[in-house]
This record gives C-alpha cells, structure tokens and sequence, in this order.
C-alpha cells in the first residue's frame, strides 16, 4: 500500500480522517496476515515508511506508524505519504542445526 493521504478536507473533520487513516492501515495488515504463507515462512512482517510527501518518506517500526500519524495531525499538516509493504519472514535455518 503507497499512498499520499490529505489531512484537510472541507465538510470532514481531521480526526475523522486520521481514523479513516488508521482503519486503512489496519485492514491492509489484516488482508495482508490472511493470505497463504510461503513454504518455509513462519509469519508476515511489514515494512513501512512515514513522510510528508513521498520523496521525504523515511523507514519507520509498524508500531510506530500510528504515532506518526498522530503527530502529523497536531502538527497541522495537509498531507502524509505512508507506504506499507507485506514481507514473508523465515524462520533462521542456522539456529535449527543447533
């Protein structure tokens, strides 16, 4: 999922939408954890990317991504570019030989 979100809407509150945001977010992750594993996968990770524009967008803990959102809304800011990206994790093959 990459996509630049607008914080300021005319008829919609900002929270309204950082709600909308975190729901978005939320239900990618869901839909992501529900399809088939690979073989040899133990579970799904994320890879995300928080930024005011998508040029800007740095590397941030999926934990953190809801903070960012948070402080981008006080910050007043009109727009957000979040990229989260779904990633298969192996289990290590070297701890198994011992």
């Amino acid at each position: 999922m990459k996509k630049t979100y607008s914080l300021v809407h005319p008829k919609i509150k900002a929270a309204r939408i950082v709600d909308s945001i975190k729901h978005d977010i939320k239900k990618f992750q869901s839909n992501a954890r529900k399809q088939d594993l690979p073989s040899g996968a133990s579970y799904w990770s994320f890879d995300c990317k928080f930024g005011y524009s998508e040029e800007a967008a740095a590397a941030v803990h999926p934990g953190e991504l809801k903070k960012c959102i948070d402080e981008a809304a006080s910050a007043n800011s009109e727009a957000i570019y979040i990229e989260v990206v779904s990633k298969p994790v192996f289990a290590n093959q070297e701890d198994e030989q011992y």
